[in-house]
């Protein structure tokens, strides 16, 4: 008999079956990489999703996390939420969901909607979107395409092919797709074409627009506490996604981050009045190192990630590019690309991976195609219901 049960955070035993579900599904997966448990975030000093105490999101919204159970096994999860500043800002009822898993079993996915569904009506929502998670570095979607490419860390989701079938099966349709793209197997095809390369050159010559690196992790923090954050709202305002954080949030995204950053990686752009107006921020792919772990931080765990975040250059990710509107046709998308490719060749990388970009962001698609010689390499989609 099929039961669904809304976990309390206060049960350990459900809680580590809600965690715990995932591991058994994807076990023989060589695709999935495994987030880690919760040790990961103790040790780091960073609260859980299930700590409403603790975890910034609560100060201002509510989650629910459900599991569903046949003959006492659980067979499948969702966890729900009703982000009340992403309500307000976009003025919507939405109910987001995340954390999707199931067995391939329509009736058992169903249950699982339903229940969020219920869940959404008693709180006044009425349109369920996801996946979409709890904050930005979360990704956006399940994979429907790219099926046979590793994930990439948790950057984004990776999941079986039969999931699209089990969404649409229960009336979801398609919000926004997001497209992460590869560039030319040969990194030497990776070449900015000529105007490209000349627009950057001069931008910089004349002061316009300069490019500053990190020495060290303390310099990273500054300036994404003082104006990263800043330089993020008004680039992404107005994108469906958005919400402005909260200064714990925003603490909360810092501290995230800064566990597998590489200051090297990571460049800003400023404007001549060293106002900051564009950002590059890529990781060394560590997902082998990740899927050795299977999930677990022990100490030998986090000396292969630290020797894998230091020495792997077998991949870079690239994970979150943008220059402020008002300097994309001034020179801010060429200084952009030239620094993607500088960041290639000087670190030696072998492929890189530009992670999770939406297509509605059409000009920076077309861009990067064009430019860069980009394609397509995973699509991961974003649902729609209304309840």
């Amino acid at each position: 008999m099929l039961e669904i049960v809304q976990v309390s955070t206060k049960d350990r035993k459900q809680v580590r079956d809600f965690i715990e579900f995932q591991y058994e599904l994807y076990r023989n997966c060589k695709q999935w990489v495994p987030p880690f448990r919760n040790d990961i975030k103790t040790m780091m000093n960073i609260p859980t999703l299930f700590d409403p105490k603790g975890h910034p999101f609560y100060q201002h919204s509510k989650a629910a996390f459900f599991i569903a159970k046949e003959s006492g096994k659980v067979v499948g999860r969702i966890a729900v939420m009703n982000n009340r500043l992403y309500n307000e800002h976009h003025h919507s009822k939405v109910m987001a969901f995340t954390l999707f898993e199931c067995i391939n079993e329509q009736i058992v996915a169903d249950a699982l909607f339903k229940a969020g569904f219920s869940w959404g009506r008693e709180r006044g929502l009425n349109l369920a979107i996801g996946e979409k998670g709890f904050n930005t570095f979360d990704g956006y979607g399940i994979l429907v395409e790219g099926f046979e490419h590793v994930q990439s860390m948790t950057m984004s989701k990776y999941n079986y092919p039969y999931y699209k079938e089990l969404f649409e099966n229960a009336g979801f349709t398609m919000e926004v797709d997001f497209n992460t793209f590869d560039l030319p197997e040969e990194l030497k095809k990776f070449r900015i074409p000529e105007r490209i390369q000349y627009v950057s050159d001069k931008v910089q010559e004349r002061g316009y627009l300069t490019v500053e690196q990190f020495t060290n992790k303390k310099e990273l923090i500054d300036v994404a506490r003082n104006e990263l954050i800043q330089m993020y709202e008004e680039t992404f305002k107005t994108n469906w996604e958005y919400y402005p954080w909260t200064d714990e949030e925003l603490q909360f995204a810092i501290n995230s981050v800064i566990m597998v950053a590489d200051p090297d990686l990571i460049k800003v752009i400023r404007a001549q009045d060293g106002r900051l107006i564009g950002f590059l921020i890529a990781f060394p792919d560590i997902t082998k190192q990740m899927q050795q772990a299977k999930g677990r931080l022990t100490p030998w765990a986090m000396l292969g990630m630290m020797r894998g975040l230091k020495k792997n250059r077998e991949n870079l990710i690239l994970n979150g590019a943008g220059v402020l509107p008002k300097y994309q046709g001034r020179g801010g998308n060429a200084l952009l690309y030239t620094e993607m490719r500088k960041t290639v060749a000087d670190y030696n990388f072998d492929s890189v991976e530009i992670c999770q970009i939406a297509e509605t962001t059409r000009k920076m698609r077309s861009d990067m195609e064009k430019n860069l010689g980009v394609v397509v390499r995973k699509i991961h989609r974003v649902y729609r219901k209304e309840f």
